[in-house]
């Protein structure tokens, strides 16, 4: 697309060099033109008999609006007048606009009256909403949804970060939950989507060339067949909008991060033989944990701590340092910290309290400026530590652990941390690492994405977050991320994005948990809705192979349970096969007369063994058939532990044929169930005891993973 971009950054010099905080009606028509984004005919008055002359010029019916730097909510100052049809109607219409905002705002500065070509409302034509705000998260994020009354009552917006592509913004105008209403209903024709699309991307051009348009809301946006207008065009200016963010390259990241995870020798500054005391927790998962690099202790004793020689200070320490991990209070941090920067260490993991989380801002931007001065990577402060198994490193004063797996957990949280730590204990689920990320001074969550990414160790990045200190950053890494690897966030608390009063319908809108819902699905993350789903998709998205296709097959013993699964196949956005009439009868031929093909297939609780393992090894053997739920009912002719090794064999079988597919089961029954559903999980088949819901919540969540990814190509 080619742009004017020199009248715009003409207009928008003038306007920052006047001191505004906001563009004239005029000047944002000049914008609309530059970026051809459409606007209805229109002219400035300034007077009553150049309001008629100009209607009369532009052609019946009008709309007269304010002009005024001072008034942006027109309508709010009984500054606009609809439907003028004819000279002596605009003359009053004027006279009555300019009286209007004088009462409402006696010193406001009025450049005069817009006098617009009213467009025809209703019939084919929908209402709809197009902006852009910059948000304290994501910077700048553009919005789209129902305009009119409909925006305010229900919401029904979608956001994306800008820039956007082509595809992005087509997929704004499908991803509002009214996108129906759109393609025409009772007898409407349909909306010219690509104009509306056309229209999104361009004004996403626009913030994004000119990062200093604050905010800009296009409302209302007349959208129809012949494509669509926007009738009102409001831009907000802010010098400070277009501040550059300062990041570390992704060469720094990895560089210092490499250094953290697989350090060849890590100082304990604070560390200590009395029991109950951090310092020496830590030295003991560290000695105890098997880490293989050295340990140097440090405290201003001297002396020997767990057998090691310790030293008074980390400058002397004869080799080199890659990480300290502090365990003193948080006034002596900023002290020790300048020795870590000036012996060269890499990473400083700040366990301490006592940080911004209490108030103590002024402490902790101190320990940051010490840190950067140096160079040195900061994580926490308020921490529990942080563990990567494959190097044995236990750098925390928590439980030590040892079972090693292929995903990486993070949390803002200890609490969630310790959490973390029993389910994986509990569930036996391996792990790569455990890290805690706290007031996130520094070192945030793209930056362990960063690593990460290039860890052979790390399959599945989970995270538990209640803020992003730089949304944007992670954003764009975990795009780059989940193409590669599954990014699972629990993103806890309902934000408030717009806290500043906001001055657009954009602004006010954007203040809500959508932002970072619509934005993480567009970097590919999925998303948990609680602890416990974080912990299960861990957990069981690894185990899942990628789905080659979207059609699923429900095979249970038991019809309550095809019923609750199907249910939840609803919920979690999975596609039921429609069964054709060949695959059909071939489920028939294992089930009896009284059981249901279909999907779900119903085999009925009576069958025997073989019936659950014909009927799995129709579903894994036929190509159309893209992922398996079963759903078990304990009985007495198939136990639970038969159908646990059963499906595992016939699993197994197949998959040493080289086919291999997501399957999940659900398994009601007695307690021996739980142990069932543990030897499945170990020979990789997600299984749950007690509920249909989990499994297929996985499965979802493994499609939700190939779907935003790419690998199904949508």
């Amino acid at each position: 697309m080619t742009y004017d971009k020199a009248a715009v950054r003409t207009i928008l010099d003038q306007a920052l060099a006047d001191g505004r905080t906001s563009l004239g009606a005029p000047e944002a028509k000049l914008v609309a033109d530059a970026y051809g984004i459409p606007t209805p005919g229109e002219g400035l008055a300034t007077t009553a008999e150049g309001a008629a002359g100009l209607a009369a010029e532009i052609g019946f019916p009008v709309v007269l609006k304010i002009v005024s730097p001072d008034i942006l909510h027109k309508t709010d100052a009984g500054g606009v007048v609809v439907g003028v049809d004819s000279a002596e109607a605009a003359k009053a219409a004027y006279e009555k606009i300019i009286a209007n905002a004088k009462a409402y705002q006696t010193d406001a500065e009025i450049v005069g009256v817009q006098v617009q070509k009213m467009l025809v409302t209703g019939g084919d034509v929908q209402e709809v909403i197009v902006g852009a705000v910059t948000d304290q998260t994501f910077g700048k994020v553009v919005a789209f949804g129902l305009g009119g009354v409909l925006v305010e009552v229900l919401k029904d917006v979608t956001f994306r970060l800008a820039p956007l592509t082509g595809a992005e913004a087509r997929a704004m105008v499908d991803g509002i939950g009214a996108h129906e209403m759109l393609n025409g209903v009772r007898g409407a024709k349909p909306v010219d989507k690509d104009a509306v699309a056309d229209l999104i991307q361009r004004l996403s051009d626009l913030v994004n060339d000119f990062p200093q348009f604050a905010e800009v809301d296009l409302n209302p946006v007349l959208a129809g067949p012949d494509g669509a207008t926007a009738v009102d065009f409001r831009i907000i200016v802010d010098a400070e909008a277009g501040k550059p963010v300062e990041r570390y390259s992704q060469e720094e990241i990895l560089t210092a991060m490499t250094r953290i995870m697989k350090p060849r020798a890590v100082a304990v500054i604070g560390a200590s033989n009395e029991t109950g005391k951090i310092g020496n927790s830590v030295m003991k998962n560290l000695v105890n944990g098997g880490y293989a690099g050295d340990i140097y202790p440090v405290n201003p004793k001297g002396g020997e701590v767990l057998g090691l020689k310790a030293f008074p200070s980390i400058t002397d320490i004869p080799g080199d340092v890659d990480v300290a991990v502090f365990a003193v209070p948080a006034k002596f941090v900023a002290g020790a910290l300048e020795q870590c920067g000036q012996k060269g260490v890499a990473g400083a993991i700040l366990i301490p309290s006592g940080f911004a989380e209490t108030g103590e801002q002024e402490l902790q931007d101190e320990v940051v400026a010490i840190a950067k001065k140096h160079d040195v990577r900061i994580l926490g402060p308020n921490i529990y530590g942080y563990y990567y198994l494959p190097e044995s490193l236990c750098a925390t004063f928590c439980t030590p652990y040892d079972v090693r797996g292929s995903v990486a957990l993070s949390s803002q949280s200890g609490g969630i941390g310790m959490a973390i730590l029993g389910f994986s204990r509990s569930s036996r689920m391996g792990v790569s690492a455990i890290v805690g990320v706290g007031n996130k001074a520094d070192i945030d969550e793209d930056d362990l994405l960063t690593f990460f990414e290039s860890d052979d160790n790390t399959n599945l990045i989970a995270m538990h977050l209640e803020d992003l200190k730089d949304g944007r950053a992670f954003a764009e890494t975990a795009a780059r991320v989940s193409k590669k690897k599954p990014v699972v966030v629990l993103k806890a608390g309902r934000t408030d994005l717009g806290a500043r009063a906001a001055s657009s319908h954009t602004g006010a809108l954007a203040g809500n948990d959508k932002v970072y819902d619509d934005i993480l699905r567009q970097s590919g993350v999925v998303r948990a809705p609680g602890l416990n789903e974080m912990l299960q998709y861990a957990r069981g998205i690894p185990l899942l192979p990628t789905p080659k296709g979207e059609n699923v097959v429900i095979i249970t013993g038991a019809g309550g349970s095809g019923v609750l699964l199907s249910d939840a196949c609803v919920d979690a956005r999975l596609t039921l096969m429609d069964i054709p009439a060949d695959l059909d009868a071939a489920f028939r031929k294992f089930i009896p007369p009284f059981g249901a093909a279909g999907n779900p297939v119903d085999i009925t609780g009576g069958e025997p063994p073989s019936t659950y393992r014909n009927t799995i090894a129709l579903g894994l053997e036929d190509e159309r058939i893209h992922s398996l739920i079963l759903g078990y009912w304990h009985t007495i002719v198939t136990p639970p532990m038969v159908f646990a090794k059963l499906v595992a064999e016939v699993v197994e079988e197949y998959r040493a044929k080289g086919i291999d597919k997501p399957v999940v089961a659900s398994l009601s029954g007695d307690v021996e169930v739980e142990e069932a559903s543990q030897y499945l999980f170990d020979h990789g088949v997600v299984a749950y005891p007690y509920t249909t819901e989990t499994p297929v919540q996985v499965l979802g969540a493994k499609y939700r993973w190939a779907r935003n990814a790419g690998p199904l190509g949508s």
